[in-house]
């Protein structure tokens, strides 16, 4: 069914802050178009050298990068705020570079990708493929964690073999000029975004940069070095108008987003009444490939059983770690916690939850409108939860509980708040599995967006022979690009072996959280969705954790070991885990 559209953060302001320079984009594009042919001549051993230097000049660059995005969200870049931001802006990115070079050797020794398995048959006839852990380090530094891909119904693992890396069997067919519209929330998304055009897809790139975050285009421009200097890749700056004149360039032949539903209809469809015209006709302005992110009111399932007062802390620590990141400026956010309204701890958990906001210094709303997002919630739940201290510039941790699941028009449901806001919800049921089967439907259904969602239950429940086959049941039947099932489906944005993107089949008319992948490291042809699953108590408590003092320390050290694995880098990293 067709749901409520919502609206996500913008992608950028209405004005540029540079003049539009035509005679520079012109150049910047015609640069590319000129390389493209050359770089679909590029051998895999050639990229995976590449991809090794990009990852040697991202470190030479990487505490300045990390320094500079701390100070524009006001964070301290020694402290655990400092360490979130580092994994999340340069650590991920890293990944993502090595995952692909891992890739492009494989294709070089034995002509596509390897996995590691095991493959699984799956309901509504698909199979899903194991790509996490990859190793042993996977499996010392990710203990309990793993990761699948599931593919489009109908493959089989044949299939699957047979079409990964598409377009190193065809260079020059794949060959083209993708422009990437880069976001403004996350310093690694653009690179990222870039990385995935360029040897997933083989495109040569055109990369514009966000007004928000366009102070770390200094950065990328050194760490991506060895794709610029050849011509591959291309960084510009500007805002709406800059973006409106390339993406309508005719050397642009594809082109990315990622940021809103409704800077997909610009792009599509125009802007004003005209707009509304066309996309209500059907009549696109663009009709050149366009791929997207583009958001999601993310759902948290919490499936009821008896917690311990530990696992109730873990929980609420967990959740609240999923807000407090970024400061709630993530399309990966959870903004609706949907719970059984039966539960004998739901109140008890939710106030756990309040508790481990208070415990967490609120963060600076640095990105544009956020404060006038965050009123308009509280003008329609003005019985808002707010937590903590608001120092000039910054916004309280907010949750609305109790907001009516049998409203579907609920703005709590539609709208993704795209700021320090999260919500609770309760459904009815007569049982936990009936709840999950309700949930299910819920999600599909009445919450907006398709991209990430994340399932926790504990493993009592889990272990239940009515329960349990109701939880596996719900991963095949949720339509989510992303679940996480007991971990924060962020991890399959942070892997890079998964793929990151909406659930498949959004029409341009109703695009929701978008349409195609990035990652998707391993090559995939035709991926449904990805899920990672974890512990439910993990120990020690993730360094990603908001609540973890050691967090700093703990992913400089891990950034240092994506970068070079090595085994004698583990004492030290599980060292400063176990400080906790």
């Amino acid at each position: 069914m067709s749901r409520v559209r919502g609206a996500a953060a913008p992608t950028s302001g209405t004005q540029d802050h540079v003049s539009l320079d035509v005679e520079r984009l012109d150049a910047a594009l015609a640069r590319a178009a000129e390389r493209a042919p050359t770089w679909a001549e590029v051998g895999a051993l050639q990229r995976a050298d590449i991809l090794a230097r990009v990852v040697a000049d991202t470190m030479s660059v990487a505490e300045a990068w990390n320094d500079a995005a701390c100070e524009a969200k006001g964070l301290d870049p020694r402290g655990p705020q400092g360490g979130e931001e580092l994994f999340s802006g340069v650590g991920t990115f890293v990944r993502m570079a090595q995952a692909f070079r891992t890739s492009m050797l494989d294709l070089a020794r034995v002509g596509r990708p390897r996995y590691p398995g095991p493959v699984r048959h799956r309901p509504g006839d698909r199979i899903s493929v194991q790509v996490l852990p990859a190793n042993a380090f996977d499996r010392i530094l990710y203990g309990g964690v793993t990761a699948e891909v599931w593919m489009q119904p109908g493959q089989s693992e044949a299939d699957v073999r047979e079409s990964q890396a598409g377009a190193y069997r065809e260079p020059h067919a794949a060959a083209g000029v993708a422009l990437v519209l880069a976001a403004g929330n996350v310093a690694s998304l653009g690179p990222r975004d870039a990385l995935s055009k360029l040897f997933a897809e083989g495109k040569v790139v055109v990369l514009k940069a966000n007004p928000v975050n366009d102070y770390l285009v200094p950065y990328w421009e050194r760490a991506l070095g060895a794709l610029i200097e050849p011509g591959y890749l291309q960084i510009v700056s500007g805002g709406a108008q800059v973006g409106a004149y390339l993406t309508a360039h005719d050397l642009v032949d594809e082109i990315h987003v990622t940021g809103s539903d409704k800077t997909h209809d610009a792009i599509v469809f125009g802007v004003g009444e005209e707009g509304a015209r066309r996309k209500a006709a059907n009549e696109p302005l663009v009709t050149k490939p366009v791929s997207c992110e583009l958001g999601n009111v993310s759902p948290i399932v919490i499936v009821p059983g008896q917690w311990s007062a530990a696992e109730i802390a873990y929980q609420a620590a967990h959740v609240a770690t999923m807000l407090i990141n970024n400061a709630g400026f993530n399309c990966l956010s959870p903004r609706v916690l949907v719970t059984h309204a039966g539960w004998s701890q739901r109140e008890e958990f939710l106030d756990a939850l309040e508790s481990a906001f208070d415990a967490v210094p609120t963060r600076r709303a640095y990105y544009p409108g956020a404060h006038e997002r965050w009123g308009s919630f509280i003008e329609a739940y003005p019985h808002a939860r707010r937590i903590g201290e608001t120092p000039p510039g910054h916004l309280p941790w907010t949750l609305i509980r109790d907001v009516d699941s049998t409203n579907p028009h609920e703005m709590c449901l539609n709208v993704e708040a795209f700021c320090s806001l999260t919500s609770e919800t309760a459904l009815a049921a007569s049982s936990p599995a009936e709840f999950v089967q309700r949930a299910v439907a819920f999600c599909n259904d009445v919450v907006w967006g398709s991209l990430s969602m994340t399932l926790i239950a504990d493993p009592r429940t889990v272990a239940d022979p009515i329960t349990g086959p109701a939880i596996e049941q719900a991963v095949a039947d949720l339509r989510y690009g992303t679940i996480g099932v007991n971990l924060w489906h962020a991890l399959g944005f942070a892997f890079a072996t998964t793929t990151w993107g909406a659930y498949p089949g959004h029409e341009i008319t109703d695009i929701q959280s978008g349409a195609g992948v990035v990652g998707n490291a391993l090559l995939f042809a035709a991926p449904e969705k990805s899920v990672v699953r974890g512990p439910f108590v993990a120990r020690p408590a993730p360094a990603w954790f908001a609540t973890n003092a050691q967090g700093g320390v703990v992913m400089r050290k891990l950034l240092a070991f994506e970068a070079a694995p090595s085994w004698r880098k583990i004492p030290g990293l599980l060292v400063a885990a176990l400080r906790h």
